[in-house]
C-alpha cells in the first residue's frame, strides 16, 4: 500500500468513526422505543384530557336564549294565521306533525349516516378544527346532532375550544336522546331565510301552508335551504344560484332513492315547486292590534304568566271569523268612515266607532273592531268603558223588573202591558232622593204602557221602574249580565249614565238572546303551550255560564225588542232587511256617544260610537259629524249593524226567535190594555190585560204574526193608552253630581210613537 493509500484510508476511518459518532447522539435521544412512547404518551394524555373535558362538560340545562326565542302565533276560527308575534318568526312542532318524507330529506341532504352515528363526524370535526386553526373560517362537516347543539346549546361563533364543546355535548346528547328528538330539535331550530326559524315558519314564508302540508318535494327544498338560505332563496338567488339549490334539491331526493326511501318511481314524479313570492310578516297593524292585545289580556286573566308567554311558543287560535271580520270592517268603512272629511269638518277627526259581534250560542267573538287601529290610535274602542251606553241600558231594567217579580207603586206586577204615566218631567215616587228626569224635547206621553214606553224610551217611565224594582236589584241585574260591578247605583243609572263597552253590551243581549243563560263574550278558544317539549292546551274557562235570568224572563225582554215599530230613524238603516232582528238605539247626553245594540237569534252585535278630540282624548259631541246635526243610535251606529248583520248573516236570515213567552209584542194579545181611570202622579198600572194567552210558538218556532206579515200587539198611534205619536230621543245623562243634565228617549225617532228597537219577522 502507498502512501497515499494509507492517508486515505485513514481518512476514511475518521470519517466514519466520526458519521458513528454522530449516529450514536441522535438515537441516544431518538431511538424507536422512545418514539413509540411519546406517541403513546401524547395519545394518553390527550385521552385523559379528552375524558376530563368529557366528565366536566355537561349538556346545559337550559337552551340559549335566543334558541328558545319563539313567535306566538294567533289563529282564526278556520286555523289559518291572523299573525306571529315575537322578537323570532319561529313555531316549534313536533316531529309528529312533520310528515316522515319531509323529516328524511333533511337526512338525507345533511346526514346520510345520522341513524346510524353517535352524533359526531370525527374526521369532518378534525377537518374543521384544522381549518378554524389556519384561519379558513367556517367549514362544514357537522352532523345534524352537532348542528341542532350549536344552534340550541351554544352560539355560533367559530373557535377551537367551542368546537371542543360542540363535540362532547354532541356525544352526550345522541346518548340521552332519541334521534327523533334530535331531528325535531334540527328542524325547529335552524334558519331557513325570510326571516323564518324552524320548519314550520319555513312553510309559511316559502309555499303558504303549515307544516303537516309540505310535500316530500318541498321538504327536499327547505332542507337544500339550510346550507345558504339566502344564496338559494328563489326569489332573490342569482341564475347560478338558483341552479345550484335546484341541484341540491335533486341530490337530495337521489339520496332518498339509495337510501330506499322513496321509490325510483316516485323520485321520477317529483317537480321542483318554485316557492311563492315573499311577503311580509303578519303583525300588528290595524285591527289586529286590538285583537291581539285583547287576547293576551284573556290568557293573563286566565293566569297565563305574561313573561313567559312573551318568550313565545304560543298557539293561540280565535273565535273570529276571517268573513265576519272583513264584512264588519267593510260595513264601518261604507257606513262611516266613507261619510267622513277630517279635512274640511273638524268634528268628523273626533268620531270613534267600537263594535263587537259575538255568537250567543258559544259566546265566542266573531269580529271586533277597534278603532283606525295602530299608530293612528292605540285604545280599543270596542273594550274602553268610558262612555255611557244610554237607553241601550234600558232592557236591563225591565229584565230586572221582570225576574224579580216586580210591583209598581200601586202593587200591581210589572208586565210590558203595565201602564205608566209617561208625563214630562215627572217627580220619581218611593226613590231615593228628588229626581224627575226630562222626556227628550220636553214631551209627555200620559199614560202609555211599558212596550209603547221602551219603542219611544220615555225617561220618566224608565226611571220610576227603576225605582219601583230598586236601584240595588237594577244594579245587581246589569252586574250579572256582565256590566261593571263598581257602577254607582243612583237614579240616574236609569238613563244609562254608567260607562261601558261595546263588548259589555255584546255580553248582556247575547244573555237575553241565549234565553238567560249567561254569556261571557271570549275571544280565545284554544291555546296551546310547549311543555317539556309536549304540546299542551290550556284549560281555558267556558263562555258560557249558568242561568242567570228565567227563560220567560229574557225571551220576554227580546219579544218586547221584537214589537218596537220599524218607522224612525232606526228604521232607516234596516226597512229593507230581511233578516229577524231586534235591537236597541240609545245616544247620551250632549251626544257624546250613540250605540245601536241587535241581534238575530245567531248573532249579536253592540256598535258603540264616540266623541273623542285627538288632542288629549276628552269626550267631546258628535253633533254635526257627517254635515249633519245630532248624531242618533239610529243613524251611523244602526247603519254599520244593519250593513255588517246583511253580510255577515250571509244569506242565512230564515232563522225565527224561539221564544216562551206570553207577553210582549212578539206574541198577539186577545186584548188592549186600559188605563186607569184615575188620574195620579203616581204610576197607573192597568196590570196585565184578561185574555193573556199562554206561551205560543209558530211550528217553526217563530212568534205569530199578524195578516199583514209585522209582529201583532205592538202599540200604533192610535192605541189609547199610547202618547202622541211624536216619537222620542235617546239623549239622557247626568253631570257627575247626579243632577240630571239631558233628556232621554232615542234620538230624531219622529216618524211614529217610537223607533229606538226594530224587528222584523217577515
Amino acid at each position: 500500500m502507498g502512501r497515499a493509500d494509507a492517508r486515505r484510508a485513514q481518512q476514511g476511518s475518521a470519517r466514519r468513526a466520526k458519521q458513528a459518532a454522530k449516529k450514536s447522539g441522535i438515537r441516544r435521544f431518538f431511538t424507536w422505543k422512545k418514539l413509540l412512547g411519546a406517541f403513546l404518551g401524547v395519545c394518553l394524555l390527550g385521552i385523559l384530557g379528552f375524558v376530563g373535558l368529557y366528565l366536566y362538560v355537561d349538556i346545559p340545562k337550559n337552551g340559549n336564549d335566543e334558541a328558545k326565542l319563539q313567535s306566538n302565533v294567533y289563529k282564526y276560527a278556520d286555523g289559518k294565521v291572523l299573525a306571529r308575534v315575537g322578537q323570532l318568526n319561529r313555531e316549534n312542532v313536533p316531529i309528529n306533525r312533520i310528515p316522515l318524507d319531509v323529516q328524511r330529506t333533511f337526512v338525507a341532504a345533511e346526514n346520510k349516516t345520522f341513524y346510524q352515528d353517535s352524533g359526531v363526524d370525527l374526521k369532518g370535526t378534525l377537518r374543521g378544527i384544522f381549518n378554524t386553526v389556519m384561519g379558513k373560517g367556517k367549514q362544514g362537516g357537522s352532523t345534524i346532532t352537532q348542528q341542532y347543539v350549536k344552534n340550541y346549546y351554544l352560539s355560533q361563533e367559530q373557535t377551537v375550544s367551542r368546537k371542543l364543546q360542540e363535540i362532547i355535548i354532541s356525544l352526550k346528547v345522541d346518548n340521552k336522546y332519541g334521534k327523533d328528538e334530535i331531528l325535531a330539535g334540527y328542524i325547529n331550530t335552524s334558519y331557513y331565510g325570510r326571516g323564518a326559524y324552524g320548519i314550520q315558519a319555513a312553510a309559511q314564508a316559502y309555499y303558504g301552508v303549515d307544516v303537516d302540508k309540505l310535500t316530500v318535494s318541498q321538504g327536499a327544498y327547505l332542507a337544500s335551504l339550510l346550507q345558504a338560505p339566502n344564496q338559494y332563496d328563489w326569489a332573490i338567488a342569482s341564475k347560478a344560484g338558483q341552479e345550484r339549490v335546484k341541484e341540491r334539491w335533486a341530490y337530495t331526493l337521489n339520496n332518498m332513492v339509495e337510501m330506499h326511501w322513496l321509490s325510483p318511481e316516485k323520485r321520477a314524479k317529483q317537480k321542483f315547486q318554485i316557492p311563492k313570492a315573499p311577503k311580509p310578516l303578519p303583525g300588528l297593524t290595524g285591527q289586529t292590534s286590538y285583537i291581539v292585545e285583547e287576547a293576551k289580556r284573556e290568557l293573563f286573566a286566565q293566569g297565563v304568566d305574561e313573561k313567559e308567554f312573551e318568550r313565545g311558543g304560543w298557539t293561540i287560535t280565535l273565535g273570529i271569523q276571517k268573513d265576519k271580520q272583513k264584512a264588519l270592517e267593510q260595513a264601518v268603512k261604507r257606513k262611516l268612515t266613507d261619510d267622513l272629511d277630517p279635512k274640511h269638518r273638524s268634528v268628523d277627526g273626533d268620531a270613534q266607532l267600537g263594535a263587537t259581534s259575538v255568537n250567543p250560542e258559544n259566546g265566542h267573538i266573531v269580529a271586533m273592531y277597534g278603532g283606525a287601529g295602530y299608530p293612528k290610535h292605540y285604545r280599543n274602542n270596542a273594550t274602553r268603558t268610558d262612555y255611557q251606553p244610554a237607553s241601550t241600558f234600558k232592557p236591563l231594567i225591565l229584565a230586572s223588573a221582570l225576574e224579580n217579580n216586580s210591583m209598581t207603586q200601586d202593587s200591581l206586577p210589572i208586565t210590558p202591558n203595565t201602564v205608566y204615566d209617561g208625563t214630562n218631567r215627572r217627580p220619581v215616587v218611593g226613590g231615593n232622593g228628588y229626581f224627575a228626569p226630562p222626556n227628550e224635547d220636553q214631551r209627555s206621553y200620559g199614560k202609555i204602557t211599558v212596550q209603547t214606553a221602551t219603542n219611544n224610551s220615555v225617561n220618566s217611565v224608565f226611571a220610576q221602574m227603576g225605582a219601583d224594582v230598586g236601584i240595588d236589584r237594577v244594579k245587581k241585574t246589569a252586574v250579572s249580565l256582565g256590566l261593571d260591578p263598581k257602577m254607582d247605583a243612583q237614579p240616574a243609572m236609569t238613563l244609562g249614565t254608567m260607562g261601558a263597552s261595546p263588548l259589555q253590551m255584546a255580553g248582556a243581549y247575547a244573555t237575553l238572546d241565549n234565553h238567560g243563560e249567561q254569556v261571557t263574550p271570549t275571544l280565545v278558544t284554544k291555546a296551546v303551550h310547549p311543555v317539556d317539549g309536549v304540546d299542551t292546551e290550556l284549560k281555558l274557562k267556558d263562555p258560557i255560564g249558568e242561568k242567570i235570568l228565567s227563560r220567560r224572563t229574557a225571551d220576554t225582554v227580546t219579544s218586547v225588542l221584537a214589537g218596537v215599530v220599524n218607522d224612525g230613524t232606526a228604521s232607516e238603516a234596516v226597512k229593507n232587511t230581511a233578516y229577524h232582528a231586534v235591537g236597541k238605539t240609545g245616544t247620551s247626553d250632549d251626544n257624546k256617544s250613540a250605540w245601536f245594540v241587535g241581534y238575530t237569534p245567531k248573532l249579536v252585535t253592540a256598535v258603540g260610537m264616540f266623541g273623542e278630540s285627538p288632542k288629549g282624548g276628552a269626550q267631546v259631541t258628535l253633533r254635526g259629524t257627517g254635515g249633519g246635526g245630532r248624531v242618533n243610535g239610529g243613524t251611523y251606529p244602526a247603519r254599520v249593524w244593519a250593513d255588517y248583520t246583511e253580510t255577515a248573516l250571509n244569506g242565512n236570515i230564515g232563522a225565527d226567535f224561539d221564544l216562551e213567552t206570553d207577553m210582549g209584542a212578539g206574541v198577539p194579545p186577545t186584548s188592549t190594555p186600559t188605563p186607569s181611570a184615575t188620574p195620579s202622579t203616581t204610576p197607573t198600572p192597568s196590570g196585565t190585560p184578561s185574555g193573556t194567552p199562554t206561551p205560543t210558538r209558530t211550528p217553526t218556532g217563530r212568534p205569530s204574526q199578524s195578516e199583514t206579515g209585522r209582529p201583532t200587539g205592538r202599540p200604533t198611534p192610535t192605541d189609547p193608552t199610547s202618547g202622541p205619536p211624536t216619537g222620542g230621543t235617546d239623549a239622557g245623562g247626568v253631570d257627575s253630581g247626579g243632577t240630571t243634565t239631558g233628556s232621554g228617549g232615542d234620538a230624531g225617532d219622529t216618524g211614529g210613537p217610537g223607533g229606538n228597537s226594530l224587528s222584523r219577522f217577515n
